[in-house]
């Protein structure tokens, strides 16, 4: 994911349901800019010894569809592929070539109507960046031979903050954040404490991870809050949510 300026305009859509499938398929860019990937791959390490070229997916084909009941379905289908090609592909400014990244987001609010969001820490490759607990799929993600996004949203927020959803109230159904190269699943997450309250739960689980991979937490409660940092996605949806 990236902070910077969304790749054309962006759609804010609400849906039902997402049903995505796991469709393996090269992925042409990826093999057609492999030296390039290698290289960029190489230098990243350099800077960032700790990061991991895991496997991630990228979405291949998506759009929302309205079922004859008049639910709203985003069906989509993703291929797998490294994290180095993803993140060169990233810093490269995300041109087209055949995926989107499609991410969900657990857009954590609290009690007092604010939301609470994580800063990136300096090892990880989005240092500095502000959002909601979030993440690019994995193949654990896949569950007979569907992606779970919601399963990855709550995975993601109980590994970053901490947080069990299980313990808190989800919004049924999705918020959609897209442009041409992502899709954001953005998932309302209610806490019944105070912006306060969340922020010192969470920054006591970060000061006992030893390799925490948020820095610290950021509270936003009107539109006029959203600095740069925050991620693309991550300000439209505060935009849309949110008093000015």
């Amino acid at each position: 994911m990236t902070v910077g300026a969304p790749a054309g305009p962006q759609e804010v859509v609400e849906v039902d349901a997402v049903d995505c499938a796991f469709e393996p398929r090269r992925w042409d860019f990826a093999e057609a800019r492999s030296a390039e990937i290698a290289a960029h791959w190489a230098e990243a390490l350099r800077r960032k010894p700790r990061m991991f070229d895991g496997r991630v997916l990228l979405m291949h084909r998506g759009a929302v569809e309205v079922e004859a009941d008049g639910r709203r379905v985003f069906r989509g289908a993703y291929l797998e592929t490294s994290f180095s090609a993803f993140l060169f592909w990233r810093d490269i400014g995300l041109p087209p070539a055949g995926v989107r990244n499609g991410f969900g987001m657990a857009c954590l609010s609290s009690a007092d109507g604010a939301f609470v969001l994580g800063e990136m820490g300096h090892h990880t490759a989005n240092a500095g960046a502000i959002y909601f607990a979030s993440g690019t799929p994995d193949p654990g993600d896949v569950r007979d031979g569907r992606v779970d996004i919601e399963g990855s949203i709550r995975r993601e927020l109980r590994e970053e903050t901490g947080l069990d959803a299980a313990t808190l109230s989800l919004d049924p159904g999705l918020t959609l954040v897209m442009d041409g190269c992502r899709v954001g699943f953005m998932k309302r997450v209610r806490s019944a404490e105070t912006a306060e309250a969340l922020v010192a739960r969470i920054g006591a689980f970060l000061a006992r991870d030893p390799e925490p991979e948020l820095a610290r937490m950021h509270v936003v409660a009107t539109a006029a809050e959203i600095g740069p940092a925050v991620q693309v996605s991550a300000a439209t949806y505060l935009r849309a949510k949110l008093p000015a």
